[in-house]
């Protein structure tokens, strides 16, 4: 589904990702890990068109995503890609109803379309009597489970998480994990997650090695 091929960077004279070649399959959740500087986030940002290799190509079902404009690669980013981050970027002035709409807008889906779909994210994530609480009202994990909800209401080919359970603690980011395969099994959904987290990348379908720009396992 994904088609990672030669894909290399350079910042300067450190040469970050060396000739990466890599494939992820629908509905695969797939670990990314190792050291800090081992180039797990810049290939991250490459895979979900946040950042442009020097050379390669990136491929989702067949289209070339470095090919398109950039007004074909933010509709294609919108529509496709779903991201979460360690810290979850909620709109502070905005309800989670509304936080998780938010994609849904930029796609200009109805204002019922786009808060029935995020309605039934939220009760699938346990969060229906959140849904009009702003993110302050929240606690950490609510927090995070919005943002998994907004990353899903565009019903996205894969999901890109850069250490989602990184700012929760053991309890939080045990339930966090959990409800990627949940997700997974519910929906086909397909997630790949760079983490320092063993437990978590140990449950995954696959875990990548990386070291010096490089996959070794």
């Amino acid at each position: 589904m994904i088609e990672l091929k030669g894909i290399s960077k350079t910042y300067g004279a450190l040469q970050v990702l060396n000739n990466i070649d890599l494939t992820i399959d629908k509905s695969e959740i797939v670990s990314i890990v190792g050291a800090s500087g081992a180039g797990k986030t810049t290939l991250l940002q490459i895979m979900g068109s946040l950042d442009k290799p020097d050379a390669g190509n990136v491929v989702y079902n067949g289209t070339d995503i470095l090919k398109l404009s950039a007004k074909e690669l933010a509709n294609f980013r919108n529509d496709n890609i779903g991201f979460i981050f360690q810290f979850h970027h909620l709109l502070p002035e905005f309800t989670a109803l509304e936080n998780v709409c938010i994609p849904a807008y930029i796609q200009r889906t109805s204002k019922q379309d786009a808060e029935k779909r995020a309605a039934e994210l939220l009760g699938f994530l346990g969060l229906s009597d959140r849904a009009q609480h702003k993110p302050a009202e929240l606690s950490g994990g609510e927090q995070q489970r919005v943002a998994v909800a907004r990353a899903l209401m565009n019903k996205p080919l894969a999901v890109l998480a850069d250490e989602p359970s990184g700012n929760l603690d053991t309890e939080n980011a045990q339930e966090l994990h959990q409800l990627f395969f949940d997700l997974r099994d519910e929906f086909g959904q397909t997630f790949i997650i760079v983490t320092h987290n063993d437990e978590l990348a140990n449950q995954t379908d696959r875990k990548i090695v990386m070291k010096d720009g490089k996959l070794v396992q």
